[in-house]
């Protein structure tokens, strides 16, 4: 599974969905028509954030079908390992936006 960590997203979310969606999207598509799993990993955003993040996520899923594509957010590295790891042996589990919690 790749790890596509996406960072340097302007801090308002219609704003960073565009730069996301401009800078982030062709590469992540690329991995993926590669054969590839993904796993996007967005730096912690607020709740506005939310949608559009699970929406592209969930577009991806779809249109990317049998591969797997998810998102996740937040969370230190130990408990980031730990999703990975989950991620990648759950073969089911695609079209993902998991919340990482935790000090």
């Amino acid at each position: 599974m790749k790890l596509v960590a996406v960072d340097d997203l302007p801090d308002e979310p219609l704003a960073a969905a565009g730069v996301f969606h401009q800078h982030w999207l062709p590469h992540v598509e690329t991995v993926l028509r590669e054969g590839q799993d993904v796993t996007v990993a967005f730096t912690p955003g607020d709740h506005t954030h939310c949608a559009w993040r699970r929406a592209a996520i969930q577009g991806l899923a779809r249109k990317y079908a049998p591969r797997k594509v998810n998102g996740i957010a937040g969370g230190k590295d130990e408990r980031m390992e730990t999703t990975l790891a989950y991620l990648e042996a759950a073969p089911g589990v695609t079209g993902q936006y998991l919340l990482l919690h935790g000090d």
